[in-house]
């Protein structure tokens, strides 16, 4: 028999949208669409395009961690609900899918510099996080990232649980961090990667024996439950000798725009942005006709609100380019407008104090291509669009009036405070500068 669909409405300003859960905001509902391994099939690309030009406002955003929402949801949450689930994209049992928050490299299993491919072990992740009824207690924000060590790599996203491969006496190992990310933490431990599923069950039942109600996020239960502590009680043979714990990810290098080399001989890949991580259907049923002719008929998301294609003939790349380009999707690092990220902002979001989309829109016709490294426009303390700290951050004050921070790892928050109060194009004056001025 067919489950009936009882969508969650959820009118909290800071509740954490997802499939079954319509959040509601000041420019309508939003869903969010937790995709596994960022992955979208171009039929499913469709669906998303169909349900948010019958459904909603037709807004579409790629979001900071590899997955979709909708937003401008009007009544009908159930349509909306329902069209998204005949394409399979989500689980038809709503507890199961908050918890499905597992990070991946958009280019998992095709990156040429991964040790493994994490597709494999990334499905038993999600499997176990799914099916199992007690890991469906926790937070809709509670998230695990698996890194294979792959070029092209979000590795500043701070996660409960991260899991990083490394090479030990010949073999493959995951290390492993609570509460931080591979780029800056510490590992606490490592297993064999035959162990990572393991690992990830332990560390979740550990965590859910352990913490309070008030207790939802790692960081917060490491607060007064030692990280040596927690690890005693996993039950596993976990390794935490100096070599281990000395361990440090080798920085990421792959860009995410333009036509990139994958492990498949003769095989590329594209990456494309769509403006301030905001997705026309046009532009997403534009990418999907092109994932069908020209790569696998599969969309990648990436956690810098972007998409890819993938398992392109090398011949085709910039034919294909020119057509994600006249769909209005940026193809190039220099743009500046491929360079910014900003929040929902006062158009969308109560708690936002400028239209921080359209002041970005402004901000980047001031900046000259290649300038800066990366602006984040933040509508308020939230920093809702970016889960690391950029390197330059404008944080709005009022309607068209922003504080300027640039990133400095002794200080906490968005940085160093450089400037109050600017205008946008005083702001743009003090970003037009190379990117070794603004990056840390």
């Amino acid at each position: 028999m067919k489950q009936a669909i009882t969508p969650d409405i959820a009118p909290r300003p800071s509740a954490c949208p997802g499939l079954w859960r319509i959040v509601a905001a000041r420019d309508g509902g939003i869903c969010r669409i937790k995709l596994p391994g960022g992955v979208l099939l171009a039929d499913q690309a469709d669906a998303v395009a169909d349900a948010a030009e019958r459904h909603a406002s037709g807004t579409i955003e790629a979001t900071n961690r590899g997955n979709l929402q909708i937003r401008g949801i009007g009544a009908d949450h159930r349509a909306l609900v329902e069209r998204l689930l005949v394409a399979g994209l989500g689980p038809r049992d709503a507890a199961g899918d908050d918890v499905r928050n597992l990070m991946l490299s958009p280019l998992a299993g095709l990156d040429r510099a991964m040790r493994f491919d994490a597709r494999p072990l990334a499905r038993e992740i999600l499997e176990l996080l799914e099916g199992t009824p007690r890991f469906h207690q926790l937070s809709a924000k509670f998230a695990v990232q698996l890194d294979a060590g792959e070029d092209l790599a979000m590795l500043e996203h701070p996660h409960d649980l991260w899991l990083s491969v490394m090479r030990l006496d010949g073999q493959d190992w995951l290390a492993f961090g609570l509460a931080g990310c591979p780029a800056q933490s510490q590992a606490l431990g490592a297993v064999r990667a035959a162990e990572g599923v393991s690992l990830v069950q332990a560390v979740l039942e550990r965590f859910l024996d352990l913490a309070s109600v008030e207790q939802s996020r790692m960081r917060q239960l490491l607060a007064s439950c030692p990280p040596g502590h927690f690890i005693e009680g996993l039950g596993l043979d976990v390794r935490r000798d100096a070599a281990v714990l000395a361990y440090r990810r080798p920085t990421a290098t792959s860009p995410w725009l333009g036509v990139l080399p994958q492990l498949q001989p003769r095989r590329v890949a594209l990456g494309a942005a769509p403006p301030l991580g905001r997705l026309t259907p046009a532009m997403l049923r534009g990418g999907a006709r092109l994932a069908r002719e020209s790569g696998d008929g599969s969309l990648r998301i990436t956690p810098w609100q972007s998409l890819m294609l993938v398992n392109l003939e090398p011949a085709s790349a910039m034919t294909v380019q020119a057509q994600m380009t006249a769909l209005g999707l940026l193809c190039e690092h220099e743009q500046p407008l491929a360079r910014m990220v900003a929040c929902t902002g006062s158009s969308g979001c109560a708690k936002g104090l400028a239209d921080t989309k359209g002041d970005a829109l402004i901000l980047s016709s001031l900046l000259q291509p290649g300038a800066p490294a990366s602006v984040h426009l933040s509508g308020c303390q939230r920093s809702c669009a970016v889960a690391h700290v950029a390197p330059a951050t404008l944080l709005a004050r009022a309607p068209g009036r922003y504080d300027l921070y640039l990133r400095d790892a002794s200080k906490p928050g968005f940085g160093a405070l450089r400037a109050r109060d600017l205008t946008l194009k005083e702001a743009g004056a003090m970003l037009d500068l190379p990117t070794e001025h603004l990056d840390d």
